[in-house]
């Protein structure tokens, strides 16, 4: 049964202070033609470019920008090097979720002595706009947290990046910010991720999902939901439960080569307005099946759109104690089946969607089936 296993903490006893998400890098095969995909279909903004053309010699690397996300998507010039050599065993996908803070230095030699594992120490890359200071921890698999102080800093993003205008920059579909990243690990691997950003980085548990929450006929896993003490990071973590046939978590790990990012939740004002035009964009979401609005009312109570628009876009509907949320989930945007998008739009609740999980986890073994995954 969910339940929340610590109480509030302030910013005041917050003991690792993370400003929000500074940006997310995705690692993949080609990132001129993926920057078009996310602007064409997405609605983001190219605004930046750092590869050969500005002195960087072994990748190119095209920022996106849309309210307050910024994704990097980062490929390698070279057959050799350590991007392609991550992208040939779990290809695109996360690589770094960057944290903002304001003391670098501080912020890793914090996390280094409670126990966190080493990518780099604190580094300084400089241009004529300022000083950028990243350090680097891991986390699951080969993701790892860029450690980002940029309050010396007055250019468009990093040391290296240059402003792009290209004539093609289609308009946004309302997402703001990144409500929170899901990692999938093996089995016997959360608790473990877990305890690390409890330790290194004093996150606490918000909510545990167990496989009696999170469950359908034929398979199953557990959550748990770490949040830092302003609640602006939040990272659930999932590892796979025993069922009767595979779980989506085991088909991600298996076609990913290992524990990663499943989803990136991307919160709107107006989900009704952005799912429209993400769908007529070619964005393709998970369907769920009309019976599950039939009782939706008297559910969820009173909510302010219609129901026959949220059926008909597919979208979900869950309340808490503090509101309702609404949500919905594409369908993998690789073909290997690994990563996807929540869209989420939040009218008070701070829960995680758990009426919803029956019907969207029953929607995802329909894709497998599909795929012969299940």
């Amino acid at each position: 049964m969910a339940t929340l296993t610590a109480p509030e903490v302030s910013i005041e006893q917050d003991a690792f202070p993370i400003n929000g998400t500074d940006y997310v890098e995705f690692y993949v095969g080609n990132a001129k033609q993926a920057s078009h995909y996310y602007r064409a279909a997405f609605g983001y903004q190219l605004i930046g470019y750092r590869g050969p053309e500005t002195g960087v010699r072994d990748r190119a690397s095209y920022l996106m920008q849309q309210g307050k996300i910024r994704l990097v998507l980062t490929t390698p010039l070279h057959p050799t090097s350590s991007i392609a050599e991550q992208l040939h065993r779990h290809g695109d996908g996360v690589k770094d979720y960057a944290l903002w803070v304001d003391d670098a230095r501080l912020a890793y030699a914090t996390a280094i002595e409670r126990g966190a594992i080493a990518v780099h120490e604190p580094r300084v890359e400089s241009d004529e706009h300022g000083d950028v200071v990243i350090a680097a921890i891991a986390t699951y698999g080969d993701t790892i947290h860029s450690l980002v102080e940029r309050r010396n800093y007055h250019g468009l993003f990093l040391p290296g990046f240059k402003a792009v205008t290209p004539h093609y920059q289609p308009s946004d579909v309302g997402l703001k910010y990144v409500d929170h990243c899901v990692g999938n690990v093996e089995l016997g691997q959360m608790n473990r991720w877990v305890d690390y950003y409890g330790t290194v980085m004093g996150f606490r548990n918000l909510i545990t999902f167990d496989d009696a929450d999170i469950s359908t006929e034929y398979s199953s896993l557990m959550s748990k939901v770490m949040a830092n003490g302003n609640d602006k990071i939040k990272f659930p973590i999932n590892e796979p439960a025993s069922g009767k046939k595979k779980s989506q978590i085991e088909e991600y790990l298996d076609f990913y080569g290992g524990p990663g990012a499943q989803h990136l939740a991307l919160a709107t004002d107006n989900i009704l307005a952005t799912v429209t035009a993400l769908r007529d964009r070619g964005v393709e979401f998970l369907s769920v099946p009309t019976s599950y609005y039939a009782e939706l009312q008297e559910r969820v109570g009173t909510i302010d759109e219609p129901i026959e628009e949220l059926a008909a876009l597919g979208i979900l509907v869950d309340r808490d104690p503090d509101g309702y949320l609404l949500q919905i989930f594409t369908k993998p945007v690789e073909d290997r089946p690994t990563l996807f998008f929540e869209i989420i739009q939040r009218k008070g609740a701070k829960s995680f969607g758990k009426g919803n999980f029956r019907a969207l986890f029953e929607s995802i073994e329909r894709e497998q089936e599909l795929r012969g995954n299940l």
